[in-house]
This record gives structure tokens, C-alpha cells and sequence, in this order.
């Protein structure tokens, strides 16, 4: 039989618990959306990308 290490924690982790904090994941996405906006030229075009983007992934 195979030697197999123990079980930690980490691996063990919940779902849960490798969620992302709302505000962190906002600020995390903030940079990207000034991007967008300054590569593609205002709020208008950057919602009309994002809204495809979102129906393209079914949400």
C-alpha cells in the first residue's frame, strides 16, 4: 500500500473560507475598469462591453 501524507488544514479548507471579501474583490477590479474606460472611451461603451460579456456567460 501507497504511503500517503496526512491531511492539513488547507486541504481541507471549506468553500467558505477561500471566498474573497467583497471590498477586496472590488479593488481588486477597480484598475481593470479604469483601463477599460480609458482604452475604450467612456462609461457608455464600457457598460455596453460588459453587459455583452455578461450574456455571453449566461448571467
Amino acid at each position: 500500500m501507497a504511503y500517503t501524507a496526512p491531511r492539513t488544514r488547507t486541504a481541507l479548507r471549506s468553500h467558505r473560507d477561500g471566498r474573497r471579501h467583497p471590498l477586496v474583490a472590488t479593488l481588486m477590479a477597480l484598475p481593470l475598469a479604469a483601463l477599460l474606460l480609458l482604452v475604450f472611451d467612456g462609461w457608455e461603451t464600457v457598460a455596453t462591453q460588459a453587459s455583452s460579456v455578461g450574456v455571453m456567460l449566461g448571467r
